[in-house]
């Protein structure tokens, strides 16, 4: 979901609806949990373009069912599309969760407390028996619905399975976004913020995982997901410590200057958040129009802005391109300088901030944060592909280092192989593979 961030809905108050009857024995308790170094590994799957964000799947419920959910850093609560009934609900990958009684959250639970506490002041449980969540996201997208806890089946890095009973939201009236379709590609959205909801925040809770988490997106598509720390590489990593965003309680290594081809564009610094629901990276006003000028006086003749449904600044060639290494020579590397890090730099290559459309166009994707009414600035899926990006919440940093993000986490999750190998670059060029043990 592009830009997912979560705002109240004020004013509405939820009927408790009828849930279904059929008898069904409680959520069974977690098998006795590893200690808190463990790590749940994932696979993940979709790209920046076309399908427009990455996702995961979770087995829920008991018998375990499949679930696809779009990987979201920038809000906090995870939920599931739910017949409980569905009062609006898109067509999904699989049919739709089905909650019983015995595992709504009350409206007194800790939980229910602390999202609401979060959501705004308006956000009311209309019974007590259940918790009420109504969240709206920056491009229109809705969910509305009640907590309910079930079992999770998340497979550890060493081999084994362990099956916490966790709280997410049953959404039972659900809004697509500006750009959304009638049929969703996934069945709900993992919450992965700082919050107490959020799954890594009970999976801390519970002593199953350390509050970190990690992601590799590739370029080619797929890429991994972690939760626990025994697969942060402990060297070459570029950290930055974390910083309360002024916007909202998101992931933010704080302040940054931009640089275009290592030149200074003369942009105040900016503020910074890291959103894994974001398809795009997003600029706000000044640096947006900063950024458009320069690439715009940086490219050859050959290049024609042309236009294109998929983004809104486009470019044809003498033929159409068939990938963005056909045409990357034509433009230069972005930088962000980091004022809170320590020699903090994150490079932006071409690769990172363009796409090659099915008409044979490059387009920016770099978005006006203006427009989308952000007021702060966004990295995007666009620009975390092909690289580890971990979101440490126990030391309260962020930290990022460049690698290929195409193998299969068969590999990285079992115990015997200790190591992860990614490409070293300076500036556009490969200079060496990197194995980095840990």
């Amino acid at each position: 979901m592009a830009a997912a961030r979560w705002v109240p809905l004020a004013g509405l108050l939820l009927l408790l609806l009828p849930f279904a009857a059929t008898p069904s024995r409680a959520a069974t308790p977690a098998r006795p949990t590893p200690s808190s170094s463990s790590t749940a590994v994932f696979q993940l799957q979709g790209d920046v373009y076309p399908t427009g964000h990455y996702y995961v799947t979770m087995n829920i419920g008991d018998p375990a069912k499949p679930y696809f959910l779009d990987v979201d850093t920038g809000s906090d609560l995870t939920w599931l599309q739910c017949d409980a009934p569905c009062q609006s609900c898109n067509k999904v990958p699989h049919p739709l969760y089905r909650p019983t009684k015995n595992k709504i959250v009350p409206c007194k639970d800790s939980l229910c407390t602390s999202l609401h506490n979060g959501q705004g002041s308006n956000q009311k449980c209309s019974s007590p028996q259940q918790c009420d969540y109504q969240i709206k996201y920056t491009d229109s997208a809705s969910s509305q619905g009640v907590l309910i806890t079930d079992n999770f089946l998340l497979p550890l890095r060493n081999s084994s399975n362990v099956r916490p009973s966790l709280t997410f939201g049953c959404g039972y009236d659900q809004q697509v976004g500006k750009n959304g379709a009638t049929q969703a590609a996934t069945d709900g959205l993992l919450g992965l913020g700082r919050g107490s909801v959020s799954l890594l925040s009970q999976l801390k809770q519970q002593g199953i995982t350390k509050n970190i988490l990690g992601h590799c997106l590739s370029t080619n598509g797929g890429g991994l997901l972690f939760f626990g720390d025994d697969m942060v590489p402990t060297s070459r990593v570029t950290w930055v410590p974390m910083t309360q965003s002024t916007s909202g309680n998101y992931y933010s290594p704080g302040s940054a200057t931009l640089y275009f081809d290592r030149r200074s564009l003369g942009v105040k610094p900016m503020e910074v958040v890291f959103d894994s629901g974001s398809t795009y990276t997003y600029f706000v006003a000044q640096p947006y129009q900063t950024v458009v000028s320069a690439l715009k006086g940086g490219i050859s003749k050959s290049l024609k802005q042309v236009s294109d449904p998929s983004l809104p600044l486009c470019w044809k060639g003498q033929k159409p391109f068939k990938s963005v290494f056909d045409v990357k020579k034509e433009f230069k590397s972005l930088f962000l300088s980091f004022a809170n890090g320590k020699n903090a730099v994150m490079e932006i290559p071409p690769e990172n901030y363009l796409i090659v459309t099915k008409n044979g166009n490059v387009c920016l994707g770099i978005l006006d944060g203006s427009a989308a009414k952000l007021s702060f600035n966004v990295i995007g899926d666009i620009t975390m592909q092909d690289q580890m990006v971990i979101y440490d919440n126990e030391r309260m940093q962020l930290g990022w280092v460049r690698g290929a993000c195409t193998r299969s986490t068969k590999s990285i999750a079992s115990s015997g192989h200790k190591y992860m190998s990614f490409w070293i670059r300076h500036g556009l060029q490969v200079i060496a593979l990197v194995t980095i043990f840990y």
